[in-house]
């Protein structure tokens, strides 16, 4: 009964979608993996286009889904009626995939959309990225990554960059080995990490091709390399683009520290960014989209 009940749930939804007038949109696989196909919703806007993309992550406690559709989608409204063409994109969901199985994900994505963009009318050097917690974390993620294509796969779209223009995301963990504070890592409290539902997505594993399985990583160094390595404050540089972040005073999920941190490195880098505290807000609030409004400024300003 619960299946039909959001199978009908959405099922009205794409109904409610059909008949605005501000998009039409299209679900599509952008990649494959382990026999999967991973999808995008590629919404584009009735209105004038104004050539330029934002890829809004699907996104929160590292899960994604069509289940989550509804919600994003309503939130990219601002976006759209801007005449942004915009990519909703899903991901490999913990606790089955872990963080850095995601980041392939989004950068397959973001490949794919650039490889395509005559096909989608926009420009393939104006392409922004945004996302809340997760999202946002995943999002700064791909926005700091070092360049690196695979010139000689047979894949073409491998061989894209998957470099982003502009960053806006809400309340993002940016440093797994500063959590709150200095020198305490969120490792430390694998309690809490179940105890919010989100321990999948740091059991990290690597593979043993001898046996050819998965392994659970164990060594204590090559776990924190990997805790460091999913942290976006590790791999800020001056070359990366321009950053908003909005984060709650009061947030007792992801705390306020991990936007501070980030936003003095990239200062420190001279990175163009802008930094809003929600006094009294926590992990998320009514309203967030003046905020998203703000989102869309900075990237009005910055693709």
């Amino acid at each position: 009964m619960k299946t039909l009940l959001i199978l009908s749930f959405l099922f009205t939804h794409n109904a409610i979608f059909a008949q605005d007038s501000i998009y039409k949109q299209q679900e599509i696989i952008y990649g494959r993996k382990d026999g999967m196909a991973l999808t995008l919703v590629h919404l584009q806007p009735n209105g004038k286009s104004n050539k330029k993309a934002i890829i809004k992550l699907v996104s929160g406690n590292w899960l994604s889904g069509t289940n989550r559709l509804p919600f994003f989608i309503v939130s990219a409204y601002p976006f759209l009626k801007r005449g942004y063409t915009v990519f909703m994109v899903m991901h490999g969901s913990q606790p089955r995939y872990t963080i850095p199985d995601m980041v392939e994900d989004v950068q397959r994505a973001t490949r794919f959309i650039r490889f395509n963009s005559k096909k989608f009318a926009i420009d393939p050097d104006h392409i922004g990225i945004t996302g809340s917690s997760s999202g946002g974390n995943l999002s700064l993620l791909v926005a700091t990554a070092d360049e690196k294509k695979d010139t000689i796969s047979r894949d073409p779209i491998n061989r894209i960059s998957a470099r982003v223009q502009a960053v806006a995301v809400f309340y993002p963990p940016t440093d797994f080995l500063n959590w709150g504070e200095v020198g305490r890592g969120i490792s430390s409290n694998p309690g809490m990490l179940k105890l919010a539902r989100v321990s999948g997505a740091f059991d990290f594993t690597t593979f043993n091709d001898r046996l050819t399985l998965y392994e659970a990583v164990s060594d204590t160094i090559k776990k924190l390399n990997i805790f460091k390595e999913v942290s976006p404050i590790s791999s800020v540089s001056s070359d990366d683009p321009p950053v908003f972040i909005v984060h709650g005073d009061n947030d007792r999920v992801v705390p306020l520290q991990q936007s501070q941190s980030i936003i003095a490195r990239f200062n420190e880098m001279k990175v163009p960014n802008q930094f809003i505290i929600k006094k009294g807000e926590g992990h998320g609030w009514k309203n967030q989209d003046v905020e998203t409004e703000l989102f869309a400024n900075w990237f009005d300003k910055h693709l």
